[in-house]
Formats: C-alpha cells, structure tokens, sequence
C-alpha cells in the first residue's frame, strides 16, 4: 500500500464494491484506479477492525478512520517490562509454521510480566517497518532457492594450448539459511544451467517449493512480468524434482535481491581465494571452489553468533523436500513419422525403434535421453527402449509387430512375395531368402522396398538376373543387389561362383598373397 492514505470515499468504495457487490481484488482495483496491494490491506483492515456493509449507523468518518488506522501503541514507561528480540522473532517468523502468535505466547512463558498479544503484533509490524522497504523480505523456510550468474568470469588455462578459457560461475542461494552453492561451469546454456542447478539440489540435500531465477534463455524463452514462457527442458527439470518456476521479472533485480548480494559476497570471499592459483581444468577450479565455499558458509554471520551452516541445519534441512531416487536426465525431442514397417528412426543414431503397428503413417513425438527413448503420439506414450546407438539397427518389443497381428498394409511379406513373383522366380526366391534373413520380417521391409524398385529403374530382367546371382553367394539385402546392378554382373549370369575359381579384380579385395 502506498504511503498516502486514500481518500475516505475511496475507502468507503471499496468496502461497498467487495462486502455488498462481491467484485474481485481486480475488480476493485480497476474501478477505483489504484492498486490491488492497497485493496487487499483496506479489505485487511476492515476485517481485523469487524466491520460490514452497510456501516453501523451514525459511524462518521473520523470514527472509521480510527478503526482502520489505529494510532501505534505507545511503550509504556510507567511499568518496566521485559521487551522482545524483534531480531530474533524475525529470524523465528521464517520457519515453516510459525506465527506471531506462537511467538508471542513462548515470548509470555519466558516473560509472564510482559506486553499483551496486540501491542507485541502492533510493535512488531512498527520495527520491521524501519527496515530498508527494497531489500526487506522474509523468506520462509524450505521455501525458494535463488539462482544466478555472477557478473565476473574466473578463468582457467587450456593444457593443450595454454591459452586462458574463461567460465561462468553459478551461485544458488537458500532464502531462509543463506546457504549458499558456487559452481564454475563452461557456458549458459541450458545443459550447463540445469545440470548446475541440479548439484546444487543436491549440495542442500534437499528440494525447496521453488526456484527463482533470472531470465536467461536457459530458464524463460520469453520474459513477461506476468506469464513468462520457460524453457521446455527447464520445465522438465522443475517438474522432475516438483519444484514451482518463478521467474524474476524483466528488470527488476530486486525479485532475487538475496542472490544479488550474495553474488556481491563471494567476489570479497571465495573470488579473493580462487584466483590465488592458476587451474588447468574445470575440475580442479571446482575443488577449489568448494574449499572456500566451506569456509564461506561456516564463518559466523556479521554480528550474528552463527554460520550460514549453523542455521541451515537448525531451522531449514527439516524443510526440504526429499531428492528424488534418480537424477534428472535432460531429453531431447523430435518429430518422426512412423515407417510402414512400424518402426521410427531416431536420425541421430541412424537406430530404428518398434511402435506398435496401428500407428504406422502417424506422426509421433520421440523424447529420449542418454539411456532411454520414449514415443510419444498426442500426448500418450505408446513405447518405451532402451537407447541403442548402433547405427541401422533395430530395437524391437514383439508385441509392436504386423506379423504377429491378423493385420495387412502395403508392407507386408505376401505382399513383397507377391511383386517379386511379377518380376521373376529368382525375384520371389530371394524377396523369400531376405525377409527370412532376419529375427523379424518388418526389419527387411525396407530392404525388400528397395530391392524390387530396382524393376523400375533397371528393368524386369535385369533385377531377375542381378537377384539369381545374388543368390548363388547367399549374400541378402539392398546393397548386394544395388552393387550386382552398378557393375554390370547381373549380365554374366552363366558364370557359377566355384571356390577354385579365382575371385574378380577388385580395389578392396587384398588377395591370399597379402596373409603370407
């Protein structure tokens, strides 16, 4: 609420608008051009004072006014009575749980002779009133971890070519503690960024309610003071370790001021450490950060009788949320369309993964990471593999297959068994050799497609004669016939391969003379 009170018939308006017409916060704010921060502390105040709509009859205004803005109650100095440690009552307030009005009656236990419930609230809101209005927040505990970057690089020298790299530095802060994490890492981007925050997770030994953060494109695609669009994988990783997102607003550093300054902090304590030596990795940077982080964290606070170590494990370990059983694992997605074969191939790997069959045609979403690859077709998961980076190989679940259903598309072996027949026996024979060739025939049907298009490229007789000597060698697959065609060998198909014939000239062929 601003300072200048408002006028009392805009007060009035406002206690109409809520307790007689029921409009919203918004509502209110909207029709009587101010605030919804000074709606909500009039709406307080009526309900701390009693009051509805309409007013008690014959209440004037000067009545009203001193039932909203009751005058602060005086010390008394009559009677000396033992005071708070309003210092310590703030420090008790960020604990999860924790009211005034708990504070107040172990304040009476200690202190039976002491000051009633509403002068302690009434003072209280007066002292932490004279506190700096920017930098004053109260953090609960377990509540929000802040994140950022600090401004200056530490730096690192290369082995290889002794030049000097410079990192970034990761600071992550605890709101209620001031425990603090620093990380150097090479870059910004989002694998550095989330993996960064993911230790320092770890670090605390446990999980906050949320995470504040700048608005790098590593977190938030698109800043808005209101709906900021974070980014795809950063909302994987908040919601893998059940975190809420919450984005600083755009220019405005005082949102994570607790961070700024503990940024500010470790250029005078751990920066002053560090650049004493010179690193030639990143992991031998990190130790050394982590030796002065220690010493960082458990030196007693200025003019406080405890470390920043010391009230985290009194009042904000107990807070956090467990870790999860497994680490989060960045993904990565592509947009596939299943083959007639019913699987889909993951570019990267140049690997075929099974779906099951009644999905071929559509378009489906893979989402894999290091160990696993996920398909996905609007929204629902319809497979699951084990990642295999062998190129042209497939993974494949039996229960994905056509063959093992009453189910028939273009791509089916009757289907390839009966084109081949069109063009030749040969061709019939050896569509029948290659689809058998494998532990499951969709695992030849691309195989086989490419085999019979030759007909159309090289003509009936040709691809009949190329299949007939194929066939002769046992050799099955595309590029056995693809490479027969190319060289003109399906032209000599007279010649029956012998074993004590010699093998035809050939660039990658060494020859029995090379072994000896």
């Amino acid at each position: 609420m601003s300072g200048k009170r408002l006028s009392m018939r805009t007060i009035k308006e406002v206690l109409r608008l809520k307790l007689a017409c029921g409009l919203s916060d918004r509502q209110i704010a909207r029709s009587c051009s101010i605030g919804r921060a000074t709606v909500r502390e009039y709406l307080r105040r009526t309900e701390e004072a009693g009051l509805n709509w309409p007013l008690p009859e014959g209440m004037d205004d000067s009545q009203l006014d001193a039932l909203l803005f009751p005058a602060a109650l005086p010390v008394p100095t009559s009677i000396s009575r033992p005071l708070p440690d309003w210092v310590e009552i703030r420090d008790e307030m960020k604990r999860k749980g924790v009211t005034l009005f708990l504070l107040w009656e172990e304040y009476k236990e200690t202190r039976p002779d002491g000051y009633q419930y509403s002068w302690f609230c009434e003072q209280y809101q007066i002292w932490t009133a004279t506190l700096d209005l920017v930098m004053r927040q109260d953090h609960r505990a377990g509540e929000k971890m802040f994140v950022d970057y600090a401004g200056q690089k530490l730096h690192m020298v290369d082995p290889e070519s002794g030049s000097d790299v410079p990192v970034e530095v990761f600071v992550a802060i605890l709101g209620a503690s001031q425990l603090t994490y620093v990380e150097a890492s090479y870059s910004q981007k989002k694998e550095n960024f989330i993996g960064s925050c993911e230790n320092a997770l770890h670090y605390f030994g446990g999980v906050p309610n949320a995470i504040v953060t700048d608005n790098l494109k590593s977190a938030v695609i698109k800043g808005n003071r209101y709906e900021p669009s974070l980014n795809e994988a950063f909302r994987d990783f908040v919601s893998h370790y059940m975190m809420a997102a919450l984005p600083a607003a755009p220019y405005k550093p005082k949102y994570k001021a607790l961070v700024e300054g503990a940024v500010k902090i470790i250029y005078r304590t751990i920066y002053g450490t560090v650049k004493e030596r010179v690193y030639s990795s990143l992991e031998l940077l990190n130790q050394a950060i982590g030796i002065a982080l220690e010493e960082h964290n458990t030196r007693l606070l200025k003019n406080r009788p405890f470390s920043r170590r010391q009230l985290f494990e009194e009042t904000e370990r107990h807070t956090l949320n467990p870790l999860p059983e497994h680490r989060y694992e960045l993904k990565h997605r592509i947009i596939a369309t299943v083959m007639k074969n019913n699987y889909v191939n993951l570019t990267e790997d140049k690997h075929f993964y099974s779906v099951p069959y009644h999905f071929i045609g559509k378009k489906v979403t893979l989402l894999y990471g290091q160990s696993e690859v996920e398909v996905y077709y609007r929204y629902e998961r319809i497979a699951v593999h084990n990642r295999n980076h062998h190129p042209f190989g497939y993974t494949t679940l039996n229960e994905h297959l056509a063959s093992k259903h009453r189910y028939m598309s273009d791509w089916n072996p009757d289907k390839f068994i009966e084109r081949g027949q069109e063009i030749g026996p040969e061709t019939k024979e050896y569509i029948i050799q290659l689809l058998s060739s494998r532990q499951h025939p969709e695992q030849t049907y691309r195989s086989c497609q490419g085999v019979l298009s030759f007909a159309a490229r090289a003509g009936k007789e040709r691809l009949n004669n190329a299949c007939k000597r194929a066939l002769q060698y046992g050799d099955y697959g595309y590029q056995t016939i693809r490479a027969i065609l190319e060289k003109g060998l399906d032209r000599n198909t007279d010649e029956q391969p012998d074993s004590d014939q010699p093998l035809p000239p050939h660039d990658n062929i060494r020859g029995k003379n090379y072994y000896q």
